[in-house]
């Protein structure tokens, strides 16, 4: 059943009702969001995957408060303590806290000291004490010594616990003790005794303060770790004493006697001391690591984005190494779709330096497997086996590439590798996988668990299942914006595919292994297990290069080719013509053909597509060269400017590749000589820089650099 929140997220969003109802009934009916940002633009109003993705995220969100509120009513309901204002004012309620707060008072309570006050029949003294009408609370305690109560004190103890426990539970109470931690509270970090040494680290938050509503992610999400370390304390620090002068006059009445004032005064102390201010306490603290984590996994999101979909050299062959210093460097030769020809190790560094025997062996592989383009990982020995071969004098003309190879070790010893290449090493695989990075970044990394990739900061401290979900439809969104090979595509690649699991990915590659190539896109129908459904999610994603059908090549969805054929017999010609010549089609007055489904936005995507079939969006692969003068940190001066690659992007700078094992840190200030809240308005994962040196630590490894002034 859809519940219609259409008009609460068009109102959140600023959108149109209608088009969010659209969506929500697609997502609900089991659309994906490419399909549905692609192929349903007149039903969507044109929304884009970022829109749809929040829609959502905001249903999903809005229908778990929904559940939540069935659950409360239910046991509330059951306690035979639900009224019709009480009903009326939870199903009113989107904000968990105040849901929460309402339903504090009828959660089940542990063995508590206020519910052993209650087991002990104190709670009509508590509510005699809070009328505030009499002048002796003692005299009325005397009357409740009996039992298990020993005697008055004990009895005003008990009655003071109660009172403290309502004073917890109170909605205004909590909202007042929120409202203030909300906007004075400060964020407060000490070293822990004795672990200074050890958690140096975290040197920089030994003695740190800030306002808790202004924090930024990465500094909270830092001290958070630090804290789970056990180096250091965190404490939200605010006016308790204000709080309390609050408190009291909130629950304390004018002109009541001083001894009754006395009891409530001290049981709200000891309620807010006690209950209230550590719930108060860890409710924000939550709020604010979910706010940090939402910053982190968007940034961390953004990085994969953009290391996926990084410039692929393309359909080259490609020599490929894995580079090393006593245990040699791994050569492997890869063809134009990334298949292992050959391996072999050369020895062209410390302790062994056979130069010129690898030398040899590379230039006679270049000539063999006529290599277009050399990898070398950027790991251990990247850079000296990167200059070693720049040395080389080739029989052809071949260009020399380093290749990030974060998380190529995770991919070298997975199971996808132990099958891909059961009969070779992790270092082989390692090689293989920086090879095929060059030649198709998108088609390797995602059979590399997003996380493994090596672009993030904090990603394994926010929260696991909205990273998962944010990677996850990160991934999909890329593979699904190139669209993939159906004939040469490996079922991880396929598994991505709107609409393709991992299930029938595999069918798909059986499918293909046993019956040879797809010849058009509706074969895909005979592999098992693939339905109408499926195939409708999946078929303007997937390219058929050379098929029998040329619009197979390209993103026109089939449920499409039956118009563009009509629009071909209707104006004397065939589709290859619209091919041939799309300023012919783009001239057609597409009016008659319109209705509700089939619009100006699908016209406008098949006239782009006529224009290029089996087009790649992503941009061309680009050499960097790095200054020869440096090849460790004490070849850094101050003042240099240097080529480099940014390889991180976090909330507080990136991090650039200049060559060396170290990578320097652009701060957030050195970006630019204009205000930056967000590093990546200026800079993004892959963009070719050039940095001056700053600052060098040798000490520490660290190396600071800048973008300001100089010229791009």
């Amino acid at each position: 059943m859809i519940t219609d929140f259409s008009k609460m997220i068009a109102d959140s969003f600023g959108l149109d009702q209608k088009c969010v109802a659209n969506t929500i009934k697609l997502l609900y009916e089991g659309a994906t969001i490419p399909f549905i940002s692609r192929y349903r633009k007149e039903a969507t109003g044109g929304l884009d995957e970022v829109k749809i993705h929040d829609i959502k995220l905001r249903y999903e969100s809005l229908m778990n408060i929904e559940k939540r509120k069935s659950t409360i009513i239910s046991t509330i309901e059951e306690l035979g303590q639900l009224t019709p204002e009480l009903r009326k004012r939870i199903e009113a309620t989107f904000d968990l806290a105040i849901l929460e707060d309402i339903y504090l008072p009828f959660r089940p309570k542990r063995r508590t000291r206020a519910k052993i006050a209650l087991d002990r029949g104190l709670e009509p003294l508590a509510k005699i004490i809070m009328a505030q009408n009499l002048t002796d609370p003692e005299e009325v305690a005397a009357r409740f010594v009996k039992g298990d109560v020993a005697d008055k004190s004990e009895a005003l103890a008990g009655a003071a616990d109660i009172i403290a426990e309502w004073v917890s539970e109170s909605e205004r109470a909590r909202g007042l003790v929120r409202s203030v931690y909300s906007r004075t509270a400060m964020f407060s970090s000490k070293a822990v005794g004795g672990k200074e040494e050890q958690g140096s680290k975290y040197e920089n938050y030994f003695n740190y303060s800030s306002p808790l509503r202004s924090i930024s992610s990465h500094r909270l999400l830092a001290v958070m770790r630090g804290a789970a370390e056990g180096f250091l304390k965190v404490s939200l620090v605010v006016d308790d004493d204000e709080i309390l002068r609050k408190l009291s006059a909130m629950f304390v009445k004018g002109g009541t006697h001083r001894k009754v004032e006395a009891v409530i005064s001290n049981a709200v102390k000891d309620g807010y001391k006690r209950l209230l201010r550590p719930s108060i306490e860890t409710e924000l603290l939550a709020v604010a690591k979910e706010k940090a984590d939402k910053v982190a996994i968007a940034m961390f999101a953004d990085n994969v984005r953009q290391l996926l979909l990084a410039p692929p050299l393309g359909h080259k062959r490609v020599l490929a190494i894995d580079p090393g210093f006593r245990t040699g460097c791994k050569v492997v030769c890869l063809d134009a779709n990334g298949d292992l020809k050959h391996t072999e190790v050369i020895y062209p560094n410390p302790p062994q330096n056979d130069r010129r025997g690898a030398a040899a062996k590379v230039s006679r592989l270049v000539e063999t497997y006529r290599i277009d383009a050399i990898a070398v990982g950027s790991g251990t020995a990247g850079r000296e086996t990167e200059q070693f071969l720049s040395s080389i004098r080739y029989p052809r003309e071949v260009k020399i590439f380093i290749v990030n190879e974060n998380g190529a070790s995770v991919y070298s010893a997975s199971k996808i590798a132990r099958e891909e290449f059961p009969d070779y090493d992790v270092t082989v695989r390692g090689a293989v996988s920086i090879g095929r990075r060059l030649i198709d970044p998108l088609a390797e990394l995602v059979k590399i668990e997003p996380k493994s990739i090596g672009v993030g900061q904090y990603q394994h401290d926010v929260d696991q299942a909205k990273l998962k979900e944010a990677l996850d439809y990160t991934v999909e969104s890329c593979v699904n914006s190139v669209g993939v090979d159906l004939n040469t595509a490996s079922k991880e690649l396929l598994s991505h595919i709107s609409g393709i699991g991992p299930a029938l990915a595999a069918n798909i590659v059986n499918y293909r292994s046993e019956h040879g190539d797809f010849k058009n896109r509706r074969h895909l129908l005979a592999v098992p297990r693939m339905g109408e459904k499926a195939f409708q999610q999946a078929a303007g994603f997937l390219r058929i290069p050379g098929g029998e059908n040329i619009l197979d090549n390209t993103a026109v969805h089939p449920e499409r080719y039956g118009l563009i054929e009509k629009i071909a017999i209707d104006n004397n010609c065939v589709v290859n013509d619209f091919i041939a010549d799309p300023k012919r089609f783009a001239a057609i007055d597409f009016s008659p053909y319109m209705n509700d489904s089939v619009g100006l936005p699908t016209f406008k995507d098949i006239i782009s597509e006529l224009e290029k079939p089996g087009r790649d969006p992503r941009k061309e692969v680009a050499v960097l060269e790095f200054d020869e003068r440096v090849k460790t940190i004490d070849d850094l001066h101050e003042g240099m400017v240097l080529n480099g690659i940014v390889n991180n992007v976090t909330a507080f700078g990136c991090f650039v590749d200049i060559g060396l094992h170290q990578h320097g840190l652009v701060h957030i200030s050195q970006l630019t000589d204009k205000y930056v809240s967000n590093p990546a308005e200026v800079v993004m994962l892959h963009q070719h820089v050039k940095v001056k040196v700053i600052e060098v630590d040798r000490g520490r490894g660290r190396i600071s650099l800048s973008m300001k002034g100089v010229e791009q």
